[in-house]
């Protein structure tokens, strides 16, 4: 029997500004879920301030990675998730930006480099309104946290699925 494929759910952001928080605010409700429905063995839960090393670092040797990200849109709708998806090929560039210095983009071309990509990387970037210093999400952002851990769960679930089947 293989063991249990390996999955990374990475919250990126800094809880004390605002919206940044939001990847942290994923991981809280996931980890507060999992006392009902576990998430299945070989998923670490994670946080990261965004630096690319700490990223690559965790999703190095997953079969999926799902990273939570607060970003920046212009025009931007607060709380409106986009969902990214990489396979094999380059993450596509969205109209919205990382909230950090160096974002997303930079640290999966880098890991691309280095060979330390996830098998699978899934990216939910969350538009955010409030980035100033303090803690707590704004109401549109707060509001998107519940359905985001379910997406994320639903994530896992529809890889563990296709892994069972066995990839095309």
């Amino acid at each position: 029997m293989s063991p249990p494929a390996r999955i990374a759910v990475i919250g990126v952001g800094n809880e004390f500004r605002r919206d940044d928080g939001v990847g942290w605010a994923v991981l809280a409700r996931l980890r507060e879920r999992g006392r009902e429905r576990p998430l299945p063995p070989g998923t670490l839960l994670a946080t990261c301030d965004g630096d690319p090393a700490r990223l690559i670092g965790l999703w190095e040797d997953t079969d999926l990675a799902v990273v939570v990200d607060a970003a920046h849109a212009h025009p931007g709708t607060p709380g409106r998730v986009h969902r990214l998806e990489l396979g094999s090929g380059r993450l596509a560039q969205p109209s919205t930006t990382s909230s950090h210095g160096l974002g997303l983009g930079e640290a999966v071309e880098l890991a691309r480099v280095l060979g330390m990509m996830p098998d699978h990387l899934v990216v939910y970037a969350v538009e955010g309104a409030e980035t100033g210093l303090g803690t707590g999400l704004s109401p549109a952002v707060a509001a998107a946290v519940e359905p985001l851990a379910q997406a994320v769960e639903d994530e896992i679930a529809r890889h563990r699925d296709t892994a069972v089947r066995g990839r095309p």
